[in-house]
C-alpha cells in the first residue's frame, strides 16, 4: 500500500473509532489509560532499548547534543510518562459538562455542552514521551488520535504503541483510537495534514521549519506555536536572591525545550549588582553571553549582541542580555521581539508586576517564577498537546480542554416558537 492510501486508511480508522471514543464512559476511558501505564511499567526494559537504538542512530547521524536530549527516553522520564497517565486519569472528565444553562423568556433553557473535537494529527519530531502525553489526552477527552513521531524516535515510538494498544484492549476500546504512524516517509505528514475528510485539527510539536510548513500547507485547523523566545525581566525592584535563581533556572534547566530563557531583560538600576553574580555562575555552566553596549559595560567578556540575537531561539547554552531604563521599555522589547510564549518579571512591586501580567501579550505571563513553568504537568493539566500561541480555541498549555469543544443545548418543555 502505499503512503496515500495508507494515510487514508488511518484516517477512516480513525473516524470511525472516535465516534466510539466520543460515547467511552469515563470510568472506559480511565480504565485504558491505567493499563498503558502498567503496560509501560511492564515493559521498561523494552522501551530503553529501543530508545538507545534510536540514541545510537541519531548519534551515527550527527544529531546534535539538543536533539539528542530531547529523545533520550530516561528512567526519570519513563516514570514520567506513567505519572502523566495517572494523573490525566484522575482529572475530571471535561466531555458532556453542560455549562451556562438559563431560562429564556419563552420557557426553553440554554446551555453549553463540552464535545470533542473528533480526529486529532499530531506531528511531532524528537521527544517519544509525546506519544504518551498525546495519546492520553486524547483519549481522556475523548478524541482519537493519529500520531506521527520523528524518524529518529521510531524504534521508541512503535514500542510505546504497542504498550497503547494493551492499554486499549483491556478497556475494551477500539485500538484504531489511538494510533502511531509506522511510516519514516516524510510524504504522511503532507497527507496527514490535508485530510479534512477524516482530520479536524492538528497539532505540530517540533521546530520552526516544521511548524511553518504544516501551517502552510494544512487544510485542516492548526494549534501551534512556532517558536519559544522566552524572557525574564530583572525589575529594579527585585528580590536580588530570587532574581539570580531563577534567571538561572529558566535559562539552563535545559536548553533544547521551547519555554527556555533566551533573553535576559535588567533594569538599569540593578544591573551592576546583579549582572556580575548572575555572569559568573553563566560561566560556570558553560552559557555564553550576548548583551547590548550597555551590558557587555559591565560584562567585558559577553560577545556584542545583534539584532538577530532578539528574535533567536538558541535552544542551545546561548544568552542574550539587555539593558532597559524601566518596565515600559522591558514590556515594548518582549511584544516585539518575542513568540507571545512565556515571559516572567522578577519584582516585589506588584503595582508594576501587576501592569506586566496585564500588557505582555503572551500565552503564559509570571511573577517571580522561572519560565520553564510553562508546561502542561507543572500547570496540573497532567499533560499537554502542546504549547498554542494563537488566540483563538486555545492558548497556552493545551490541556483536556483545549481538546474540545462547545455546542449549544437546548432544554424545553413542548415549548414552541411564536
Amino acid at each position: 500500500m502505499d503512503v496515500t492510501e495508507y494515510m487514508k486508511s488511518l484516517g477512516g480508522n480513525a473516524r470511525k473509532a472516535s465516534r466510539a471514543v466520543a460515547r467511552a464512559s469515563t470510568q472506559d476511558k480511565n480504565a485504558a489509560l491505567l493499563a498503558i501505564a502498567d503496560a509501560i511499567t511492564a515493559q521498561r526494559d523494552t522501551l530503553k532499548a529501543a530508545n538507545q537504538r534510536d540514541m545510537q542512530r541519531g548519534r551515527d547521524n550527527g544529531l546534535d547534543a539538543a536533539l539528542l536530549d530531547r529523545l533520550e527516553l530516561t528512567d526519570d522520564r519513563i516514570d514520567t510518562m506513567i505519572e502523566g497517565l495517572h494523573q490525566v486519569a484522575a482529572l475530571p472528565d471535561p466531555v458532556g459538562e453542560i455549562t451556562d444553562l438559563k431560562y429564556r423568556p419563552s420557557g426553553i433553557q440554554v446551555g453549553k455542552m463540552r464535545v470533542p473535537l473528533g480526529v486529532i494529527g499530531i506531528i511531532y519530531e524528537s521527544r517519544p514521551n509525546v506519544t504518551i502525553e498525546a495519546a492520553s489526552l486524547c483519549l481522556k477527552s475523548g478524541n482519537a488520535a493519529i500520531l506521527r513521531g520523528g524518524s529518529e524516535a521510531i524504534e521508541a515510538n512503535q514500542a510505546l504503541a504497542v504498550c497503547i494498544t494493551q492499554g486499549l484492549a483491556a478497556a475494551g476500546l477500539p485500538a484504531a483510537a489511538v494510533q502511531v504512524v509506522e511510516t519514516t516517509d516524510r510524504a504522511a505528514v503532507g497527507e496527514l495534514i490535508t485530510m479534512p475528510e477524516y482530520v479536524d485539527v492538528i497539532v505540530p510539536r517540533g521546530g520552526k521549519g516544521l511548524i511553518e510548513r504544516i501551517s502552510r500547507d494544512a487544510k485542516v485547523t492548526v494549534i501551534k506555536h512556532l517558536d519559544g523566545i522566552c524572557h525574564v525581566y530583572i525589575d529594579q525592584f527585585a528580590d536580588k536572591t530570587k532574581a539570580i535563581n531563577i534567571a538561572i533556572n529558566a535559562k539552563t534547566h535545559r536548553y533544547g525545550t521551547c519555554n527556555t530563557m533566551e533573553t535576559l531583560l535588567v533594569h538599569q538600576a540593578v544591573a551592576a549588582e546583579i549582572l556580575p553574580q548572575l555572569a559568573s555562575a553563566y560561566a560556570d555552566i558553560g552559557v555564553e553571553l550576548r548583551g547590548c553596549e550597555a551590558t557587555r559595560a559591565i560584562l567585558s567578556d559577553a560577545l556584542v549582541a545583534s539584532e538577530e540575537d532578539w528574535h533567536s531561539e538558541y535552544l542551545a547554552p546561548i544568552l542574550s542580555i539587555k539593558l532597559v531604563d524601566d518596565m515600559d521599555q522591558a514590556i515594548e522589547h518582549i511584544n516585539h521581539y518575542g513568540s507571545h510564549h512565556t515571559d516572567s518579571i522578577i519584582s516585589e512591586n506588584y503595582t508594576l508586576a501587576r501592569r506586566f501580567l496585564t500588557e505582555v501579550d503572551s500565552s503564559s505571563v509570571m511573577i517571580n517564577a522561572s519560565t520553564r513553568f510553562a508546561d502542561g504537568f507543572e500547570y496540573g493539566l497532567g499533560a499537554e498537546i502542546g504549547i498554542s500561541t494563537d488566540k483563538i480555541h486555545a492558548r497556552g498549555p493545551v490541556g483536556l480542554d483545549g481538546l474540545t469543544s462547545q455546542k449549544y443545548v437546548v432544554l424545553g418543555n413542548g415549548e414552541v416558537r411564536n
